[in-house]
């Protein structure tokens, strides 16, 4: 069956993802290793991208961590310095999709506020069909609660849905109910997947 609509993740797929990175340029590497052995801040991530307050976790998280307080409340600070740059490539596609008539939806781990805050540097951010933002929902992927609400709400079925994402434990868990999938490694993968499947032509993918 040819997708009826296609899901993007936003992180590493749409905009670029990497913590790490931003501390090894603010505080060195080997300060940066020794933080994130000491303090669990993906974890305090998926608070944040659960539902909980984007400032007041990261705060709370600083406060209860001395040692750390002032780089961990850079992880709100400069947050959007971390969310960088878009992936320009894979936002082409998405606007070809649409240019198209194709169904775009998003399905992402993003906090309520830190979307709101992205939204403001990133429009296209805005420019969804539907979005399904893990913190409106209150539950992460790959949780098969999310993808089940997903399928609940957007009148597709699961068989007419494209979905990728470049975390692998996300596409198995898409995989299972029958979604098609693509394991985001770059955008020119994820191009030319849509010219397979039908929904790109050649022209409309660089």
């Amino acid at each position: 069956m040819k997708p009826e609509a296609v899901i993007f993740d936003i992180g590493n797929v749409l905009i670029e993802w990497n913590p790490e990175r931003f501390y090894d340029a603010q505080i060195g590497p080997d300060r940066r290793r020794a933080m994130f052995a000491a303090v669990d801040l993906h974890a305090m991530n998926d608070r944040v991208d659960s539902g909980e307050h984007f400032r007041d976790t990261i705060y709370a998280v600083a406060e209860a961590t001395p040692d750390w307080a002032d780089e961990i409340r850079l992880w709100h600070d400069r947050w959007i310095d971390m969310a960088a740059p878009e992936i320009s490539h894979s936002v082409r596609l998405m606007r070809a999709l649409q240019a198209r008539g194709v169904l775009v939806f998003s399905l992402t781990n993003f906090g309520i506020q830190s979307y709101d805050h992205a939204a403001t540097h990133y429009p296209f951010l805005r420019a969804f069909d539907r979005d399904y933002i893990s913190g409106h929902m209150g539950v992460i992927k790959p949780d098969p609660a999310i993808f089940a609400a997903l399928e609940a709400d957007c009148g597709v079925a699961p068989e007419a849905l494209i979905f990728t994402d470049d975390r692998a434990d996300n596409i198995a868990a898409a995989a299972k109910r029958g979604w098609h999938t693509h394991h985001f490694t770059g955008p020119q993968g994820w191009a030319d997947r849509l010219v397979t499947e039908g929904l790109l032509d050649p022209s409309e993918a660089v």
